[in-house]
């Protein structure tokens, strides 16, 4: 059987296709234009998107499994909603579920509060879902580095509470080990809800003080100031958009993105290996500067 892997070109779902591969796994992906993708040998691509029913309709079919990643837009509630529902038709009820950690808490923050809602479906509609809850992305600081390491500020306004980031290779992995588990099991397994969080919580002081370390030079916290980051990403992004990265940003200050006790370890065991570390990224960028 297959596993139908969605938003298959991002920096989640490429990861995830080439670790399905690597084991052994037979992956089908759904993507806009196919012309423009590039997959591993073997993988089946099907044109569409999630708000094509018929192009949904014939991509399931044969999929016995799901890996569903939608991206941050006005419509994310519509497909997530739509894209369970043509699984369901489908007869497909293996799901593993890309959301976001404190998807449950952050409900005025959009995308959080459409990612519960997609949890909440998972559980009524009697899915075998894993439902994978991962905090800010490493990967994220690939779009600022030019800030660090330009002007010697940290920008993102992450706060003191502490963040645990997590590195897009170690979602994809454990996303991979997922799905082939429901997909080979030989009967519903029961929802499973997993934080990814990174093996650091770090507060925006304690990564200006890695970037410095790093880089041999000070870098200094931008501080707490949502309203200034707003402004910023509205300067390239949809003004909703940058708003409810205000929104997200606000939950970093006051609340920030902890762990549960034993999340990083789980991960680790999950893995067998180390998680990858905001520092080994920082290292990395400086290494290339």
């Amino acid at each position: 059987m297959t596993i139908l892997v969605t938003g298959a070109t991002g920096r989640v779902g490429s990861h995830v296709v080439n670790q399905l591969v690597r084991r052994g796994a037979k992956v089908r992906v759904l993507t806009r234009d196919p012309a423009k993708a590039q997959f591993p040998a073997g993988v089946e691509v099907a044109q569409g998107e999630l708000l094509d029913i018929d192009a949904l309709r014939k991509a399931f079919d044969g999929v016995s499994t799901l890996f569903l990643l939608n991206a941050v837009t006005g419509d994310e509630f519509s497909q997530a909603i739509i894209t369970l529902n043509v699984a369901r038709e489908a007869g497909v009820e293996r799901v593993v579920y890309l959301s976001v950690i404190h998807a449950d808490r952050f409900v005025n923050v959009p995308h959080f509060a459409v990612k519960s809602g997609a949890e909440r479906m998972l559980e009524q509609m009697g899915f075998s879902a894993t439902i994978l809850r991962p905090t800010y992305f490493i990967d994220n600081e690939v779009m600022i580095k030019d800030v660090i390491l330009n002007h010697g500020v940290y920008p993102m306004p992450i706060g003191g509470k502490g963040i645990a980031m997590v590195d897009a290779r170690d979602i994809a992995e454990v996303a991979a080990i997922e799905l082939i588990r429901r997909e080979q099991a030989p009967g519903k397994l029961p929802i499973e809800i997993i934080n990814l969080v990174g093996p650091d919580t770090l507060t925006g002081s304690d990564v200006a003080a890695i970037w410095s370390e790093v880089l041999g030079r000070p870098v200094v916290y931008g501080g707490d100031d949502p309203t200034g980051f707003e402004q910023n990403m509205a300067t390239f992004m949809p003004k909703w958009m940058a708003y409810e990265m205000r929104l997200m940003a606000e939950r970093y200050v006051s609340d920030g993105m902890i762990p549960e006790a034993g999340d990083a370890e789980r991960l680790s065991a999950l893995l067998g290996r180390p998680l990858h570390s905001y520092r080994d990224f920082a290292s990395k960028i400086a290494a290339s500067a």
